[in-house]
């Protein structure tokens, strides 16, 4: 799924892939089989290299005794055909799984945002001027021709340029048409230099397309729904909030103060979104706590509060489910 021009990778490309083993001569080894099972993951989700630790999550799901001893084990053990084909599966749904719970938000560069602005002149030469004007920070109405490279950090990923530590090649473009010179360039030169080095990387970026993870956490009500349905679990959280609100007994709407007021200081932990992150944390807080205090009239006993607050919580998990909310972790 996308989101403002944002991929979100939660799992559904992989629930619709079938992976099959390529063909073996008598057994694999699960180092083997792992590499085989990364570059199919990894193949599905546009060429994205898997967080090590995803990939360490997704084998803990998949192998007994998960632990750094149980990984060296299962790297050495031989497995045949069958057993290779059976984890093969169930490992790309454990990431499906690891990726349903931990999104990852995206940029997948492959050369389409250059390429637009290529195709459209105006937008072009929009595009170069404004570069330029923020390369020439003295005003001169000249800069050296060794600012290109500045010019595409300054464009970034949000216009369709890669890190250089992530697409090398960029090096190798701009050295091709002479980025490292003194020579001074005027606006209308910038410009005419500038066009076939987006041109070039937008070539080469629709070969070889460079997925860029953003530090952006998506919170969904998969964390709510996995603490809703451990019973222990949730009572260990109804029992905290009652001694720190010290709250069950006073009434609806004293109660639900004490428990807004607890999540929005602690709900991270259980799986709600920061309330300091964005407005749409506090329309998320208000529509629940609003629809809930109409349902329900005065709390007088702790199994009563017990309820309230898995209705309270239910009501985070769908609403985050139809409508997750992204938490920018740069801010």
């Amino acid at each position: 799924m996308s989101e403002s021009g944002l991929t979100v990778l939660d799992g559904t490309h992989l629930r619709s892939f079938n992976p099959s083993l390529p063909e073996l001569n008598g057994s694999v080894s699960g180092a083997q089989l792992l590499e085989i099972a990364d570059s199919k993951a990894s193949t599905s989700l546009f060429g994205l290299s898997l967080p090590q630790n995803l990939k360490a999550s997704a084998l803990s799901r998949v192998i007994a005794g998960p632990g750094d001893h149980a990984d060296v084990t299962f790297r050495q053990t031989e497995l045949e055909k069958d057993k290779a084909s059976k984890f093969l599966s169930d490992y790309i749904s454990a990431i499906a799984d690891e990726l349903k719970d931990d999104p990852l938000v995206v940029s997948i560069l492959d050369g389409n945002t250059l390429k637009m602005f290529l195709e459209d002149e105006d937008d072009y030469a929009m595009l170069a001027e404004n570069l330029f004007t923020d390369m020439d920070i003295e005003d001169k109405g000249k800069i050296c021709k060794n600012e290109l490279r500045n010019a595409l950090v300054h464009m970034g990923v949000e216009m369709g340029i890669p890190p250089f530590s992530e697409f090398p090649l960029l090096n190798d473009i701009l050295k091709k048409h002479g980025d490292e010179g003194e020579e001074e360039l005027g606006q209308a030169q910038f410009a005419e230099l500038l066009q076939p080095i987006l041109q070039e990387t937008a070539d080469a970026l629709s070969e070889n397309h460079v997925v860029i993870i953003h530090n952006v956490k998506v919170v969904n009500g998969s964390k709510l729904r996995k603490l809703l349905a451990d019973e222990k679990q949730f009572d260990n959280v109804v029992e905290r909030v009652l001694q720190e609100t010290k709250s069950g007994k006073d009434g609806l709407q004293k109660t639900t103060e004490l428990i807004r007021s607890f999540f929005e200081k602690l709900g991270k932990n259980f799986g709600l979104p920061p309330s300091e992150s964005n407005d749409a944390v506090i329309l998320l807080y208000d529509a629940v706590f609003s629809e809930v205090e109409n349902e329900k009239s005065v709390v007088k006993a702790d199994n009563e509060f017990r309820e309230y607050m898995k209705d309270v919580l239910k009501k985070f998990a769908e609403k985050l489910e139809d409508n997750p909310i992204y938490c920018d972790l740069d801010d």
